[in-house]
């Protein structure tokens, strides 16, 4: 186990809310427990859990080391109360409890300031990691898996990216009705557009055509494909990112609120040996989550 230390606390200032998407730092949640970043609770086998009587509660793993546990104490500045679990305990943990405090946005934008280097932001990815382990500090690069990393907490369908003559507006679509989550500054649209389209493995250099790509990545702990489409307009290129979350449960056509006769013909439909079957209607009301209960459905093997 490598021995990482982790950063001295600032106390003259408040830590700053969510940077666990650096690598390093501190994680809060607001009125909660100051937490290590995401990277080293995984790697050391702690994690914070809440507190108690001036004392840190935490779940560690089995095969923690007392050098780990020695090290979260000087952090914490406090007396730790452990509760041992089993590595498939833990990692349920931690996922949830770093999923819980991914609300941090709007305080990556507080550090979007001064000249940016395009070359830097749009370098190449290696292969997809948890966007939760990165320890690239990239202003741009924080943003977005900022940006990813909520929608997927609140089950947004999509994220648009939109930029106007004035203004740049970031909106998530969830339950098939977008919001407006954010307002970068406006000449951060070409920087944003240009790494979503690395990530995606398009042309950063073609602007006048559409483009479609596909991002595979990890959200702590969780698998989720993002479908990338690029459409140039009159103000810039706009980007729509259609997020499907593959642990998000198992589709069942019977949970989709349809109505018995109409779940009576579909169910009838899909089991012809052939045929075709149009599922047809506006962006998010449905179509591709029809279609994947009834795949489930057909797959009794």
């Amino acid at each position: 186990m490598a021995n990482e230390s982790l950063p001295e606390r600032d106390h003259g200032a408040s830590p700053t809310p969510g940077t666990e998407a650096d690598g390093g730092g501190v994680a809060t949640e607001p009125e909660g427990p100051v937490r290590p970043s995401f990277v080293f609770a995984r790697r050391h086998g702690v994690l914070v859990t809440g507190e108690e009587d001036g004392a840190a509660l935490v779940a560690c793993r089995e095969d923690v080391r007392s050098r780990s546990l020695a090290e979260l104490r000087r952090f914490l500045g406090r007396p730790l109360r452990l509760r041992r679990v089993s590595p498939e305990q833990f990692d349920l943990l931690l996922g949830s409890t770093y999923q819980e405090g991914t609300d941090h946005a709007m305080s990556v934008m507080g550090d979007l300031g001064g000249e940016m280097d395009l070359s830097r932001v749009a370098q190449q990815l290696s292969e997809p990691a948890d966007l939760l382990e990165s320890q690239d500090d990239a202003p741009i690069i924080r943003l977005i898996n900022a940006l990813l990393t909520e929608a997927v907490k609140e089950n947004a369908s999509d994220i648009h990216i939109e930029p106007f003559e004035t203004r740049l507006v970031v909106r998530f679509r969830v339950d098939g009705v977008l919001r407006e989550v954010l307002t970068p500054p406006r000449q951060l649209a070409s920087l944003i557009v240009s790494r979503v389209k690395v990530m995606a493995r398009l042309d950063i250099a073609e602007k006048r055509l559409p483009q479609d790509g596909r991002i595979s990545l990890r959200i702590a702990g969780r698998a989720v494909d993002v479908r990338v489409s690029t459409s140039p307009s009159g103000h810039g290129e706009r980007v729509v990112l259609r997020l499907l979350d593959k642990q998000a449960g198992r589709l069942d056509l019977e949970h989709l609120g349809m109505a018995a006769e109409t779940l009576h013909v579909i169910d009838r439909v899909i089991h012809r040996p052939h045929g075709i079957v149009l599922v047809t209607g506006p962006t998010g009301s449905g179509k591709t989550t029809t279609l994947y209960g009834a795949l489930a459905r057909l797959n009794d093997r």
